[in-house]
């Protein structure tokens, strides 16, 4: 007796006819679209202007260490990149979908501590904490250009006035506080009374919602240290 040879296929209960019908429908040359809608397409380029945002920006920290850039191209570079992220975070739906700094980092397995710690403070290392070289340039005390002086008075004035108004959101008093931290840092670069608290109010208003506002507590703790920084400020000029 013969014996049977092994088939050289599994065996099935029935044979396959390919479905014409659904082949036609798909088609080789159709351009397979990554985004379902124009609003999701808008999202996740958002998201893609954070990732280089924080990649660039970490490396302009890392180049300003090394004085691989000047001061005053640094100060001009970050505070152009600080405000792009704020601007794009200002959107519900990107900043629903970006949750926060280090659950970004994560999601996308990013390292960058220098752009991490620059963007938490919402300020350039120049502004945070006035160099040597932008002093040479201005004079602290009677000497001191009056229109710098007159600019940073009127600065500390028009926020304390916010305040008054209840003007409590971060979107609100964020740029007008760095508009005073700046304008003081052009007349002097003494750590006067309360300086760092400037600093200290811009990080907690910088790590805030753009809507979110502050509650009357905080409000009247800021209106008070504003107003003794305002007075330290001008101790300075005597």
């Amino acid at each position: 007796m013969f014996s049977q040879r092994p088939l050289s296929y599994a065996p099935t209960p029935y044979s396959y006819t390919p479905n014409t019908a659904l082949s036609a429908t798909i088609s080789l040359d159709e351009e397979v679209k990554p985004f379902s809608s124009p609003a999701e397409r808008d999202l996740y380029e958002s998201l893609a202007e954070i990732y280089s945002i924080i990649i660039t920006l970490d490396g302009l920290e890392k180049a300003y260490i090394k004085d691989a850039v000047t001061e005053s191209e640094y100060t001009e570079t970050c505070t152009r990149l600080l405000k792009q992220y704020r601007s794009i975070l200002s959107d519900d739906t990107v900043a629903t979908e970006f949750v926060d700094l280090d659950t970004f980092k994560r999601a996308w397995e990013m390292e960058c501590p220098r752009a991490t710690e620059r963007l938490r403070i919402g300020l350039p290392a120049t502004v945070e904490q006035p160099s040597h070289a932008i002093s040479q340039n201005t004079a602290t005390g009677p000497s001191a250009s009056g229109s710098l002086i007159l600019t940073a008075t009127e600065n500390f004035i028009t926020f304390l006035d916010a305040l008054k108004l209840n003007m409590l959101s971060k979107d609100a008093l964020h740029p007008l506080l760095s508009e005073v931290i700046q304008s003081v840092n052009k007349v002097t670069e003494q750590d006067f009374e309360n300086r760092g608290k400037i600093i200290q109010w811009l990080i907690t208003l910088n790590q805030m919602r753009a809507t979110e506002e502050l509650s009357e507590e905080q409000a009247r703790e800021l209106a008070f240290e504003m107003e003794q920084a305002y007075q330290g400020f001008k101790a300075t000029l005597n």
